[in-house]
């Protein structure tokens, strides 16, 4: 809970401009030991430059930052560590073949004994760390091995073994399930209650509300708002962030959709563990959803299809004639795209331009002379600006690097490189995963577009009110198998629950 005394933490008259535009504007904010404080606003708000300032990855323009009433200069990152200060970001920051523990340990001041570093003293406040989380599988797992809430885990306890007295957490509970994310509150809670500040980041309002002791809501590089726990409901909360009253998006109806012949087909697709036997048709025009739990194979099957992942069995059609997914350019070039879960390590390059990432898939399509590697400068800042000004990204130009852009900017950026007459097919994986309503709704309108030009449109998603919300159709995954669909007006979140949870059990080894 909240301490009644001095802040902790306090930060004023933060301030930060990129390329002419401020990102943020004399921010001040007080954070309390062992308190969790929320912090909540639009994509594009100021949340990302704030939180990299603390981070020691951006330096900020104006500003002072203090920690128990002394002054600290936070330059780079060892320096927020330091300072007793960990982030944990949605695209965890952990080296894949390495395990639990080296991961835990990397980077960190070892202990010593006679001059050699005493592993045994370093792995026990490792697991002393682990236990302090609940972690309850050896630490000697390779982290590609974990799950994705186990990973949180790991971060959690890579933080404490750092003695971390502030932990950000930048939408932990994005790629959890139900059951996980409430263990995560439970460490959460616990944590504070030893006196460490949570630093809470989410679009997920209910989250925020039902954790925070105190919030943050920033709008527009300012902080707008400051509440203690019960100061705002949940609709109160989507007033201050937005700055005006917003109502929830209704069910589209966007009319009959001929199924007559598939435009795309999955027939018993199967692959390892995740993927058993899973056959669906995509029609033109539609907006089809797969849902199903975190780890029922929904974005396995995307991956297949992308040819990112080989297949063991099973096949894919489009159009009426096989499509072997022997590679990604294959898959491309036959007009299948992919909008991937980790938008920032799997679809964008983060130290190019805003235009580049939009720009190219359609390279050969901006020479200056076809069949010379020449891009043309007017082709491709012409074809950006209209495919920004089309998804309203807030970015300052093209020439903008993409990875400064907040989250929800990025992802508009990533399906507007999709954006092309080629295309026939597009799975887009958690598509408004970690972006305010704002963003949600215009990436929304974006797939809608898409679908009313004729191109069929999947929709991967944890959250069943987008899934009841946005698609025409929805196929359910369990366990690797098709559970159930639903069509129209059967398209319920209690129904798309009940099939997410049914057990197929269709020759699998479950």
């Amino acid at each position: 809970m909240q301490s009644e005394s001095a802040a902790w933490l306090t930060v004023r008259g933060l301030s930060k401009q990129f390329g002419g535009a401020q990102a943020l504007t004399a921010v001040d904010l007080d954070i309390h030991r062992g308190e969790v404080h929320g912090l909540v606003g639009a994509n594009g708000a100021g949340k990302s430059t704030l939180i990299r300032c603390l981070a020691g990855v951006t330096t900020p323009d104006e500003g002072v930052v203090t920690i128990d009433g002394e002054e600290v200069k936070i330059a780079a990152p060892r320096d927020a560590e330091d300072a007793g200060l960990a982030f944990i970001h949605q695209e965890l920051n952990l080296v894949p073949h390495f395990n639990a523990v080296q991961n835990m340990l990397l980077g960190t001041k070892k202990a010593t004994r006679l001059g050699l570093i005493d592993w045994r003293k370093s792995r026990r406040k490792a697991a002393e760390a682990a236990e302090r989380v609940g972690v309850n599988f050896s630490l000697d797992r390779r982290v590609d091995e974990l799950s994705v809430a186990e990973r949180w885990l790991v971060m959690i306890a890579k933080a404490l073994v750092r003695d971390a007295n502030m932990i950000a957490m930048d939408e932990p509970t994005a790629s959890l399930s139900d059951n996980e994310s409430s263990q995560l509150f439970d460490i959460i809670r616990d944590l504070a209650s030893d006196g460490v500040a949570i630093l809470y980041v989410s679009h997920r309002l209910d989250e925020v509300l039902d954790l925070s002791d105190r919030i943050t809501v920033f709008r527009d590089g300012k902080v707008t708002d400051r509440e203690v726990r019960g100061g705002l409901d949940k609709r109160g909360l989507v007033r201050a962030i937005a700055g005006r009253e917003v109502t929830a998006a209704a069910r589209v109806d966007r009319g009959p959709i001929v199924r007559d012949t598939p435009l795309f087909s999955a027939r018993n697709v199967a692959a390892g563990r995740m993927v058993k036997d899973v056959s669906f048709d995509v029609y033109r025009g539609e907006v089809l959803g797969l849902g199903g739990l975190v780890g029922a194979g929904r974005t396995e099957v995307a991956r297949l299809a992308f040819g990112a992942d080989k297949l063991d069995s099973g096949s894919f059609e489009l159009e009426g004639k096989p499509v072997p997914p022997r590679s990604v350019p294959a898959a491309v070039n036959a007009g299948i795209g992919l909008v991937p879960e980790e938008r920032r390590s799997q679809g964008l390059m983060l130290d190019k331009s805003v235009g580049w990432n939009i720009n190219v898939g359609v390279l050969k399509s901006l020479r200056s002379v076809p069949g010379l590697p020449f891009m043309s400068g007017a082709k491709s800042r012409t074809r950006a600006l209209g495919l920004i000004d089309q998804l309203r990204i807030k970015t300052p130009g093209p020439n903008q690097v993409i990875g400064g852009l907040s989250g929800g900017n990025q992802q508009k950026a990533l399906i507007a490189r999709w954006l092309r007459p080629e295309m026939k097919v597009l799975f887009l994986d958690e598509p408004s995963r970690g972006v305010d309503i704002g963003a949600r709704q215009e990436i929304h309108d974006a797939i809608r577009r898409l679908a009313d030009d004729g191109v069929g449109t999947v929709v991967i998603s944890s959250d069943v009110e987008e899934l009841a919300s946005l698609c025409d159709r929805v196929v359910v995954l369990s366990e690797g198998n098709v559970s159930g669909e639903l069509v129209g007006d059967e398209i319920t979140e209690n129904k798309i629950i009940e099939l997410s949870y049914a057990h197929t059990d269709q020759g699998g080894d479950e």
